[in-house]
């Protein structure tokens, strides 16, 4: 076993490494707030579709899609989860450039509900679109923490607090700049890598052939691509990615840092092709976990989600294990810097209006402390060992409920807000009454007999059809009363005048 002290240094190094260049890349080029949480039009194909992956794969890709695949379903439920990471960036290859389109100066997912819907939309999208962005940040360091622990016995809160530190400090200082740049890295060396890494693993376990057969003998329902459990699991994990990324504030920056609509088009369909077999390549060594559980725990119980390392362990020697750990810590960098700038940008947006005319060094020091803010948060949280995957369905959950009604009024002048907060909290009511996790507090409220057995596949399904519903009922019921062109002019640049505040529509 790789020693806790010969892991933590080597975690150390590395991350010292792109955080060091983070920061040298970001040097003398963020000379405004606009420059740190846009990057506006300043990002061309190639690196655009860089940061996307990045940004896109993070360390779940070696945990969740595992998890799936060993505990929910099997190879079924793997596919799902592929198609549910890709179907996003798909959507958004024709989302981003109406948003471009329609508000071309603007900066956050929550200048956009505030300048549509007003204050009551607004203020429930701010606290559902940070959430989801933070129990994603806390997931990746629970995933990361996890392995690290696994494999060299590392304390979860050394691994949380070396990494959150290091992200933190590049973040904080090159803002977006910063986070493109060494997201731009971090693909062209972990693409091969993992590439390497995946086909090495199979072989040293026999190949594909060798791992189908131990994978049938466990338990022939994971390798059964019409298994009626798996079925449902991917149905529901599509809806769940769909909801929880049409809320991920680090896609909208993304699609105003890309050079042009044409190339955010370009850059989130490749993006989406180069995703999908990624998640699903990662999640097979869920199932071959599944046939080495006897060989690697020697029958004790083990968390689902560090599937991927079991067999890691089991096929690779320790320096080669350790290796291994270290592209994860890569995979947390690349999503943790993304979502510390998301989180603070949203925030540093709002702050113009909630400040008297804020000036821009103020802004941009406010999101370099609310970046550090941030990073505290989802270290301490990602100590705690919780599952991954269940930590990831929470945040989805608040996302699913909302992101039809929010996004109706992109494309149509009918929507209002009372009436899209209205269908909002209306599907996530229904979706929580479903979900599995909160069965026990609808049991201490004496709810639980009166409602449908609780599955993830019902609470996804139902927030998600309740909300869009309502939604488009209260669209049909509601006059046109707004202009979409309007948002061209109320949402403006941070460095000028306030242009968002003028007028509430509540």
């Amino acid at each position: 076993m790789v020693t806790a002290t010969v892991a933590l240094g080597a975690t150390v190094a590395v991350l010292a490494l792109f955080a060091g260049l983070g920061a040298w890349y970001a040097r003398g080029r963020v000379g405004s707030t606009e420059d740190y949480i846009s990057a506006r039009n300043s990002t061309a194909g190639g690196r655009l579709t860089a940061t996307l992956v990045a940004s896109s794969m993070g360390a779940w890709i070696l945990f969740s899609p595992a998890e799936a695949a060993a505990a929910f379903g099997g190879i079924s439920a793997l596919v799902g989860y592929g198609v549910g990471s890709a179907v996003p960036l798909l959507a958004y290859a024709f989302l981003g450039p109406r948003i471009r389109e329609y508000i071309p100066e603007g900066h956050s997912i929550t200048e956009y509900a505030y300048a549509r819907y007003g204050t009551g939309m607004y203020v429930y999208v701010l606290l559902v679109s940070v959430a989801y962005m933070f129990v994603f940040l806390a997931a990746e360091m629970t995933g990361i923490t996890g392995a690290l622990a696994l494999v060299a016995g590392v304390p979860l809160r050394q691994t949380a607090a070396v990494i959150g530190g290091f992200v933190l400090a590049y973040t904080a200082y090159g803002g977006l700049q910063a986070s493109i740049f060494t997201d731009t890295v971090q693909t062209l060396v972990l693409l091969p890598l993992l590439a390497v890494g995946f086909g090495a693993a199979i072989l040293s376990l026999g190949g594909a052939g060798a791992v189908h057969e131990t994978v049938l003998a466990q338990d022939a329902s994971l390798v059964d691509p019409g298994f009626v459990p798996g079925l449902r699991f991917g149905a529901y994990v599509v809806v769940a990615i769909l909801g929880a990324e049409m809320l991920n504030q680090a896609w909208w920056q993304r699609i105003y840092a890309g050079s042009s609509s044409r190339e955010v088009r370009r850059s989130f369909l490749i993006a989406a092709v180069t995703v999908l077999p990624m998640v699903v390549t990662a999640g097979l060594f869920g199932l071959a976990a599944t046939g080495l559980d006897s060989l690697v725990t020697s029958g004790a119980e083990y968390n689902a989600d560090v599937a991927f390392f079991l067999v890691v362990n089991a096929s690779f020697s320790e320096p080669v294990t350790l290796a291994v750990v270290l592209i994860a810590v890569l995979l947390v960098m690349s999503t943790a810097d993304t979502l510390f700038n998301a989180i603070a940008s949203v925030a540093t947006a709002d702050l113009r209006r909630l400040l008297a005319d804020p000036d821009d060094d103020t802004l941009t020091l406010a999101a370099r402390l609310l970046t550090v803010v941030v990073a505290l948060a989802a270290t301490v949280v990602g100590a705690q060992g919780y599952s991954v995957l269940q930590v990831f369905f929470t945040a989805d959950l608040l996302a699913t409920a909302t992101f039809v009604p929010l996004l109706y009024g992109l494309y149509s002048p009918r929507p209002s807000g009372p009436g899209m907060l209205v269908a909002s909290v209306a599907g996530l009511l229904v979706g929580a009454a479903m979900f599995p996790p909160a069965a026990g507090l609808l049991a201490d409220l004496g709810v639980a007999g009166a409602l449908p057995d609780p599955t993830f596949f019902r609470s996804f399904l139902g927030a998600l059809l309740v909300s869009g519903s309502l939604a488009l009922l209260s669209g049909r019921l509601s006059p046109a009363g707004f202009e979409l062109d309007s948002l061209e002019t109320e949402i403006g640049r941070l460095d000028d005048p306030a242009t968002d505040g003028g007028e509430v529509r509540d």
